[in-house]
């Protein structure tokens, strides 16, 4: 059978590929996601801290400035739509010395020349009114209540059902390999035998953007992985605080900051540490001291005894420090998305933005389509629901009804929802639910989640995975039966 034939191949299914396919879906043209691993946002975008950045960080003339500021004024109206977990609670910078009040000073002017609405800079009063739980020597900060916080993943998984339902198609495990260009069609083929043909091609591929960008002998750059280890507190943990607590930044890094979660858990982080490896995901406690000596110092509350788990991420930095966006000078119909690290979640909606008008100025024809529809439910959630909700819910469906996350109150028709949504690793529903989030991290749900996969996608217990091809579960000859009641 002949393979399909899509006018935009997008490389890369994190929160810059969704957001481009999704823009994308609106256009009477055929568009395919090409996603290495076994789900989207798997790559850079799960392990990001989950920020709506102001926009006053970076200086006015660079790109990543200009689509900042347009991405984070998107994401009210993408909200209404989408039904990801969202949250305006403002972003603190604080400082304890005249030296970092200066620097306070240099990036409010900075905020002002980018745009960013209703920013001011606070004294000591005012910075504690807002904060209480800062360490009492402050000495003022910058505000800026624009800033936000959002559930990362449940954003790409929204981008990609929107996409998805108005025509993209998403082929995940598809590992660009090699590509060949013949007659105004690339045909791109992956590791694991299956191949496309496209028009053009957009490269979002996170880290391994200059691997792509080799393949279809585009520009030579070098991607350089900078890693960031985080860590996550209990909900209700000690020194929770009411906005993003930024300290003043330092040379390639915002710093550590002290995080709210919009799901209700605290996160500390990340450090900043240039590398060389691209699945290096490791945490250490050499890291994981300096990380809490810096946070503590801004919210002394904050206790260790409270963490729940610890992650690495790997920000795909360029030379430069700047997003490159354009089309290439040496492909045809070839356009790189890449160099996107923070604020690159923020930019996402404005960045495919760009990306259509790029298309546009290298020939590609958009008309809308008249049945464009990018709405996407709310997602039922019994943790937010009240005791008349559930009644209803489990009246509906009695699922809801079965607990099987006690942590997180994630229920057995949520997990089903994720299965049937296409999430069919432990960790992808994870993301999806947030079961095995909690404070136990899947030590009472895993196996429960094994089985209803089981039921649901007839999957054996051996073929599991937890993220991806190399991640399976279980090993032997294991008979269904037999899973739970040895655990």
């Amino acid at each position: 059978m002949d393979e399909p034939v899509f006018d935009i191949a997008v490389i890369g299914a994190g929160v810059t590929g969704s957001a481009i396919a999704q823009r994308l879906s609106q256009y009477k043209i055929s568009v395919v996601v090409l996603e290495k691993y076994s789900d989207i946002s798997f790559g850079v975008s799960k392990a990001n801290s989950g920020i709506i950045h102001a926009g006053f960080h970076h200086k006015p003339e660079l790109l990543k400035s200009k689509l900042e500021i347009k991405g984070n004024s998107m994401f009210d109206s993408l909200n209404k739509l989408l039904n990801f977990p969202f949250k305006r609670v403002g972003i603190l910078v604080i400082a304890f010395s005249y030296e970092e009040m200066k620097i306070i000073g240099k990036l409010f002017h900075q905020g002002i020349e980018n745009n960013v609405p209703g920013i001011e800079i606070c004294g000591r009063d005012k910075t504690l009114s807002l904060e209480p739980g800062l360490n009492k020597d402050v000495m003022g900060a910058l505000y800026a209540p624009s800033g936000g916080i959002i559930e990362p993943y449940q954003f790409v998984f929204a981008l990609m059902e929107s996409a998805c339902k108005n025509g993209v198609v998403l082929f995940k495990e598809f590992h660009v390999e090699r590509a060949q260009y013949t007659r105004g069609f690339y045909t791109i083929f992956s590791t694991y035998n299956q191949k496309v043909t496209t028009r053009y091609v957009i490269n979002a591929a996170g880290l391994y953007a200059d691997d792509v960008s080799r393949i279809f002998n585009a520009e030579s750059f070098a991607i350089m992985p900078r890693k960031g280890e985080e860590y996550i507190l209990e909900r209700n943990a000690s020194g929770f605080p009411n906005h993003v607590i930024f300290p003043v930044p330092v040379k390639n890094s915002k710093g550590v900051l002290v995080i709210p979660t919009v799901e209700g858990t605290m996160m500390i982080g990340p450090t900043a540490q240039d590398i060389n490896d691209k699945e290096d995901v490791s945490t250490t406690e050499e890291n994981l001291n300096h990380v809490f000596s810096l946070a503590t110092y801004m919210v002394p509350a904050i206790s260790k005894k409270e963490i729940i788990t610890s992650f690495a991420g790997l920000r795909p930095a360029l030379k430069g420090n700047d997003f490159y966006i354009d089309i290439s000078k040496k492909a045809r119909s070839f356009i790189q998305v890449a160099g996107i690290q923070s604020p690159g979640l923020t930019a996402s909606p404005a960045i495919a933005l760009y990306v259509e008008e790029l298309l546009v100025k290298n020939g590609l024809v958009l008309e809308k389509k008249d049945s464009f529809d990018p709405s996407i439910p709310k997602t039922k959630r019994v943790r937010e629901c009240s005791g008349q909700e559930m009644k209803r819910l489990i009246e509906e469906n009695p699922l809801y009804g079965n607990i099987v996350c006690r942590c997180e109150q994630v229920s057995e028709a949520e997990i089903v929802e994720a299965i049937r949504k296409g999430h069919t690793t432990l960790d992808g529903i994870k993301f999806y639910t947030r079961c095995g989030m909690g404070r136990c991290q899947g030590g009472f749900c895993t196996y429960k989640i094994i089985k209803i996969l089981m039921r649901e996608t007839r999957m054996a217990p051996e073929v599991i995975m937890k993220r991806g091809r190399g991640s399976y579960l279980l090993q032997g000859n294991i008979s269904p039966e037999h899973i739970g009641k040895e655990w």
